[in-house]
């Protein structure tokens, strides 16, 4: 029993639905399983069965046709009407709105694949806006984007449920801020929104520190998986004509004003993952060749000449060359990094794209783009958000999207929710990873933040998230990733055709709530490109808004089994991910959809292989490994070229599977915090 408030309510657990396990949300609302087939998965009219048939020059051992639809968009002259940099959760949802268009769309990302920068780092919440400055670009756009969210689900299946979000307060002076929250968000528009009560509160949420004392309620709060959300735009926009391709990193935009045309060259470096070809020994040869003679010149030695050459020779074919040059030695090498702690390494070429309008999408490095056109009214400060993942055992102990009432400067605070998929997320932090260094004038890396420990950031994230549910299981994480959020010099977004260069939209400096926002975002993004010209009122007469899940519900274990690979003949009842109950069928499916797919981690975000509790442990059940052998059959490449995932990535853990022992220390960690 509750006590301090002598409140009748016991924390008995209450069911939870679970997305995918005997039935699915669909457009805010709950579906149970004997009914999901009808408008979930199996639809006969789904876009991806009329994906844009094969380019003719489309040839997948072609450099240029790595990591991109099998079709090109451009016009007849190779160029076209608008290129959208950046497919997170804004430019995928701009691609796709522009897909209902006749446009010429290009759609680049300079990750592996799309949904790899802040919008996988975050979340998922489908914030109502009562948050949001009255009058501020955000407070704009956010309410009027929740209120898209069922529509795009009922269309795009990626998985919304209408949870409701709470805000609560302990006590009089935290409750007055409730009152101005509301105020504010009838200020933006925002409907449904109330004040509750304690009874109330702890009838919707039993397991609230007993010191809550009310909650701002608002019911038409959502949350959605991000990546999948992004994952399934993304898709319906490349179903419907949008041309998609990642590894492409923009090194410059050249405005062709200055030539006397329209428009803007934009030259990206391809990359693709470095081959595991040897150097061709001819160099290597040479090298050494070079080398002892020189130094038998010097030294007048051959003995030792012939040592000296022969051990530069061998530094140089397999740490030297390979950097300058690649391990096949006819590429140079590029790094990149879309998000703390991955990076990505492989060999590069240029491409040169022709168009006529571009939407800055770009995130963390919209300021970059911006930038190479002479714009520089605003710069990102990337605020790092880190999160824990709890088992699902956990979910059971938030029903809603629980907030602490706001800090004034550090915004909502960590929060605590059940996923869509029934997992208990805390977080996120707030860290700001520059500072404005007032002796230079210059913004800088913070070093404390950068160098912060890891104890140091979990136990703030526990400390906090047990203020608001004290009896949390810590000792229940199975993963922690993060997610750099893209706040501006500015304050806001920046959305607003760019002053310096005509052609340009910006959709930049989107954070927190973008994902609630987008919807509408996209809406007047395709008006600006209109009023600047571009060729997007003319409508696309066969765009197909209906996308199918590549989830296929399951009723528990009913006509599913786990086996080794081969026993288990047909896809639809072979388990390849047990703890997520994934089956070959879909990863198969997703495999043959419209984005380009080379790697586990797609495969991942797609399907949930290897996201359950065991995070793919090759001592359970060895999920990656057999995800791996069904992309490299299924897109005919070698097994060796399929891409794995990371690690650690941005993970905030010691191992990527741990002991008892470390789960212990863990839980530790927020036990002596000191604010």
């Amino acid at each position: 029993i509750l006590t301090g408030f002598n409140l009748p309510y016991t924390m008995t657990d209450r069911k939870k639905n679970t997305h995918g396990n005997k039935g699915a949300y669909v457009g805010g609302n709950w579906l149970d399983i004997e009914n999901c087939h009808k408008v979930f998965c199996s639809i006969p009219n789904a876009s991806h069965h009329n994906q844009p048939i094969d380019d003719p020059s489309y040839d997948p051992e072609i450099f240029r046709w790595k990591s991109s639809t099998r079709f090109s968009s451009a016009k007849e002259n190779g160029t076209y009407d608008v290129v959208v940099i950046g497919a997170g959760a804004i430019g995928s949802m701009i691609a796709r709105e522009l897909s209902k268009t006749n446009a010429k769309v290009l759609l680049i990302d300079a990750a592996d694949d799309v949904t790899q920068g802040a919008t996988k780092g975050n979340s998922g919440i489908v914030h109502a806006g009562y948050d949001d400055k009255p009058g501020s670009v955000r407070a704009k756009y956010c309410w009027p984007g929740n209120q898209m969210f069922a529509q795009l689900d009922e269309e795009l299946h990626f998985g919304y449920e209408r949870n409701g979000s709470l805000v609560v307060a302990k006590g009089p002076a935290e409750e007055e801020i409730l009152r101005e929250l509301m105020e504010r968000g009838h200020m933006n528009g925002v409907e449904n929104i109330r004040i509750i009560g304690r009874d109330e509160l702890f009838e919707k949420e039993p397991y609230l520190d007993p010191e809550c004392t009310a909650a701002l309620y608002s019911p038409d709060a959502g949350l959605v998986t991000p990546y999948e959300f992004t994952i399934a735009l993304a898709e319906n926009a490349a179903d419907n004509g949008v041309e998609v391709r990642v590894k492409r990193v923009v090194e410059y935009i050249e405005p062709l004003e200055l030539t006397g045309s329209k428009g803007f060259k934009i030259v990206v470096k391809h990359w693709e993952p470095a081959t595991k070809k040897k150097l061709s020994p001819t160099l290597t040869l040479g090298v050494f060749a070079g080398v002892a003679s020189f130094l038998y010149v010097i030294l007048g030695d051959t003995y030792y000449s012939i040592v000296i050459a022969g051990v530069f020779a061998l530094v140089f074919h397999f740490l030297i060359a390979p950097k300058l040059f690649g391990s096949d030695g006819d590429k140079p090498i590029l790094e990149y990094s879309p998000s703390p702690g991955t990076v990505f390494r492989g060999q590069y070429q240029e491409e040169t794209i022709i168009t006529d309008y571009i939407v800055n999408c770009a995130g963390n490095n919209s300021d970059e783009i911006a930038n190479m056109v002479g714009d520089y009214s605003f710069k990102i400060k990337p605020r790092i958000g880190d999160y824990i993942l709890l088992h699902k055992r956990e979910g059971k102990r938030a029903h809603h999207t629980i907030f602490p009432t706001p800090d004034p400067i550090l915004g909502k605070g960590v929060l605590v929710q059940s996923t869509l998929w029934g997992n208990l997320i805390l977080g996120p932090t707030a860290r700001d990873t520059l500072y404005f260094n007032e002796e230079t004038q210059q913004y800088e890396e913070n070093p404390d933040v950068i160098n912060q420990p890891r104890e140091s950031i979990m136990g703030y994230i526990i400390s906090k998230a047990k203020r608001l549910l004290p009896s949390i299981e810590i000792k229940q994480v199975i993963h922690s990733f993060s997610g750099a959020r893209a706040k501006s010099t500015r304050g806001d977004w920046v959305i607003e055709p760019c002053q310096t260069a005509p052609g340009m939209i910006h959709a930049a400096a989107i954070d927190s709530p973008g994902i609630a926002g987008c919807p509408a975002i996209a809406l007047d993004i395709v008006k600006m490109l209109s009023d600047a010209g571009a060729p997007v009122n003319e409508p696309n007469l066969n765009f197909n808004p209906i996308r199918e899940s590549l989830i296929i519900p399951k009723n528990n274990w009913k006509g599913i089994k786990c086996a080794d690979p081969g026993e288990v003949t047909d896809p639809n009842a072979y388990v390849v991910c047990k703890c997520e109950k994934v089956v070959e069928q879909e990863v198969i499916n997703a495999c043959h959809r419209s984005l380009p797919i080379d790697s586990t981690q797609a495969i991942r975000k797609r399907t949930r292989a290897g996201m359950g509790h065991c995070q793919g442990d090759p001592k359970n059940y060895g999920c990656e490994n057999r995800v791996a052998e069904i992309i490299a059959r299924e897109k005919n490449i070698k097994k060796n070229q399929v891409g794995k995932r990371p690690w650690p990535a941005s993970s905030l853990l010691s191992e990527r599977w741990f002991d008892d022992e470390e789960k212990e220390r863990i839980s530790s960690f927020g036990d002596n915090y000191v604010f």
